[in-house]
């Protein structure tokens, strides 16, 4: 029997890379689907961000393992679109056990020369939108009382200090708080609270200009191949530029499955070492 039969994971941010990635292996498990994912852009955000096209291929991909799915087009900045978009998966579904807090952006500048509207996408992206998140999905695993997994994509600017993204660092640091806090409020529901911190993950989010040139300064149109070098400096495994999203996958799995059950309130680095390098 597959370690997620029977149930229903929401999972934001799922158009494509990690989200597209967390929803496929889930339902590879067993799971149905509730896919959501704003499918448009946030102002700030220097790269191009999913599409409505890659929303409805994770919902054929989803579909073609024999899973059930239901998307929607929301925006985790808007507490009313996403209740609207957790209602319409419910009457669909019926149910939801598995949350994956997923959306995300990043941007860059120094914290002195970050803009209010790069300071606020952030803020209300990454940390406010797993907030709603939270706020519109949970509520029905604690009515039904049967317990179930929330997981936060965290980073490993959760758990230290990068220049250039001081904004982001703050978001996912505090993610980490919430996370802790909701571990011990949503605990005596048999509802299990962890966030994953993965490093470099082989996305969009990662693979455009703005970050090949925050990694090669020294060049005036660095390539990916000119950026790997310094990706892989982050590491204490060699040679390794980054990781995949099946990595991070494979972690969601443990945690939205009986395997982790007594596992709550615990930070999950996938960084191969960066967290732990010295001077990193």
């Amino acid at each position: 029997m597959s370690r997620l039969e029977g149930k229903v994971a929401l999972i934001t941010g799922a158009a494509r890379g990690q989200g597209r990635s967390h929803a496929l292996g889930l339902a590879k498990e067993g799971a149905d689907i509730i896919a959501i994912d704003i499918a448009g852009q946030v102002g700030s955000v220097p790269y191009p961000m999913g599409t409505l096209d890659d929303l409805e291929e994770t919902s054929r991909l989803v579909e073609g393992l024999g899973r059930r799915v239901v998307t929607a087009q929301a925006d985790v900045r808007d507490l009313a679109q996403m209740q609207a978009a957790v209602a319409d998966g419910l009457a669909k579904l019926g149910r939801i056990d598995i949350v994956v807090a997923n959306a995300g952006v990043i941007s860059s500048n120094r914290v002195l020369d970050l803009t209010e509207e790069q300071w606020n996408d952030m803020i209300d992206t990454n940390l406010t939108g797993v907030w709603h998140t939270v706020k519109a999905a949970v509520p029905n695993i604690v009515e039904r009382g049967e317990g179930g997994s929330v997981i936060f994509t965290g980073s490993t600017s959760s758990l230290g200090g990068y220049p250039n993204v001081g904004h982001y660092v703050a978001a996912k640091h505090g993610l980490v708080g919430l996370m802790h806090t909701l571990a011990n409020e949503l605990g005596p529901q048999h509802i299990r609270v962890n966030a994953v911190h993965p490093t470099n993950v082989n996305t969009k989010l990662l693979q455009n200009d703005t970050f090949y040139g925050l990694f090669r300064p020294d060049l005036e149109n660095p390539t990916l191949e000119d950026a790997k070098g310094a990706f892989a400096t982050m590491h204490s495994l060699p040679d390794l530029p980054y990781v995949e999203p099946i990595d991070i996958t494979n972690a969601v799995i443990f945690l939205a499955s009986d395997e982790s059950r007594y596992v709550t309130g615990i930070n999950l680095p996938i960084d191969a070492g960066a967290s732990q390098k010295v001077g990193g």
